[in-house]
């Protein structure tokens, strides 16, 4: 009996209790205004100004000359593809279109810690963002062009394990600054003679940056007194000034993109200047101004790493490329009314075209590169017919490659540098010689005043590569 009892009265009590919590709670409005979500908009709160954020140290090195003050040899490679963000050298020093048998001249030579950055050159100066695995710190170090003598570096403490290397980014550089992004999205900018910093910055604690797999990769833009960064988290991209740090323009990240290891690269279209960016999930056009977002689509997308940056075409067409069996496509820029949009033209598969980590070049109306799949060197038409591909006995890894004079230096991973034309009649190699021990050659060249700066995962040589008179 007393069983029955508590098997019937006890659930009608609390069945009664749930009728009248029902009803208070039908009859009471919400505490405050309800906002619709925003995609990208609910993270967590991230600093917004260097004041909230606790200081980064660093360290300035200044060294000795070991001899009079070398020669400033003219040109430039001021940072990632050049001049011109196209991988092209100016037009300057006529160069050899045959080495001696033991291959170029090494002019000088320098250790690395090991990792992949490229150098940038300006005002005879070369400039290398290095990883100190003694000191655990990044180390932007300014070396002379003539010599390789050590001028000066400066140093923060950043703990970093090896993944496939440790820093892998291109500086960028002016006449006034320097700014450099490190592995773990620190960001420095400097002045390019003495090495005086101007500002340290983390990108993940004051945007919310998201450290890319095998680390960051993006090489920084400056724009007149603007350096230009691609975080994601609160900002897709932002304009910071070059003088003092602060924020100039945020872009909105409504797709809630994530930092790639590709590079910004700048374009004019219908009489805008844009910055254009392959973020985690697509591709978007940022305005110069005021970084409001042009346009943007998710046609273009890589599972697993996005590492070749956009490469612009005349007529608002953008070729995009990548590894991992993503092949490539062609973006079309229309005008709509008031609005730019992005087209898709034509897509190719992996078998046509894909590169897994180096951006292919557009010269003289067709674009080069090595084909992921077979690891050949092609030249397709801006169609994306395969014109030529440099065949089974030529084949090449994931090292750099740049055009000049008319020439195409590419590297492989072992650190054997081949010269070939650069014409879409064919391929034609004219040299080749093992230039570096390797393994690894994968940092991106720079060619200025006749020497060509490459590197493997260890070491950096300045080859001799002028026309000899």
């Amino acid at each position: 009996m007393k069983n029955l009892f508590a098997g019937t009265l006890i659930p009608g009590v609390l069945a009664l209790i749930g009728v009248v919590a029902i009803v208070l709670w039908s009859n009471v409005g919400p505490v405050g205004p309800l906002e619709a979500r925003v995609p990208g908009l609910d993270r967590p709160k991230v600093a917004d100004t260097q004041a909230e954020l606790k200081p980064l140290v660093g360290k300035l090195t200044k060294f000795a000359a070991a001899a009079p003050a070398a020669p400033v040899l003219p040109g430039a490679w001021p940072g990632f593809r050049g001049n011109r963000f196209d991988g092209i050298a100016e037009p300057g020093v006529p160069l050899a279109r045959q080495w001696p048998a033991a291959g170029p001249a090494v002019l000088w030579s320098i250790g690395l810690g090991e990792g992949h950055a490229g150098a940038a050159v300006w005002n005879g100066r070369v400039f290398v963002l290095d990883y100190d695995r003694n000191a655990s710190a990044d180390a932007l170090r300014c070396f002379t062009l003539a010599t390789g003598t050590e001028l000066w570096r400066f140093a923060y403490p950043v703990a970093i394990k090896r993944n496939h290397g440790m820093s892998r980014t291109v500086p960028a550089v002016t006449d006034k600054y320097i700014v450099a992004l490190g592995p773990k999205c620190h960001v420095s900018c400097l002045n390019p003679t003495t090495g005086e910093l101007y500002w340290l910055i983390d990108l993940v604690r004051q945007f919310g940056a998201t450290v890319p797999p095998w680390y960051a990769g993006q090489c920084p833009l400056i724009d007149g007194e603007r350096a230009i960064l691609a975080p994601g988290g609160s900002a897709l991209l932002v304009a910071l000034d070059c003088r003092t740090g602060k924020v100039v323009w945020k872009s909105p990240n409504p797709r809630a993109w994530t930092m790639t290891h590709a590079s910004i690269m700048p374009m004019e279209f219908a009489g805008k200047r844009m910055f254009v960016y392959c973020g985690k999930g697509g591709v978007a056009g940022v305005s110069a101004d005021d970084g409001s977002i042009l346009w943007d689509t998710t046609d273009w997308k890589i599972s697993i790493a996005t590492v070749p940056s956009p490469v612009i075409l005349p007529g608002g067409r953008i070729f995009l490329s990548g590894g991992y069996n993503s092949g490539a496509m062609m973006l079309q820029l229309e005008r709509s009314k008031d609005k730019i949009v992005a087209k898709t033209l034509y897509k190719l598969g992996a078998g046509v075209f894909g590169s897994t980590q180096h951006t292919p070049i557009f010269y003289q109306g067709h674009l080069y590169g090595v084909r992921e799949k077979d690891k050949q060197f092609v030249c397709l038409d801006p169609d994306g017919r395969v014109l030529w591909s440099s065949g089974s006995q030529h084949r090449f890894g994931l090292g750099p490659y740049l055009i000049a004079d008319g020439l195409i230096y590419v590297l492989n991973d072992e650190g054997r540098l081949t010269l070939a034309e650069a014409t879409a009649k064919g391929y034609r190699q004219l040299a080749q010689a093992q230039v570096l021990a390797g393994p690894d050659s994968w940092g991106a060249m720079a060619l200025v005043a006749g020497r060509l700066l490459a590197r493997d995962s260890t070491r950096m040589v300045c080859l001799e590569v002028m026309k000899k008179p």
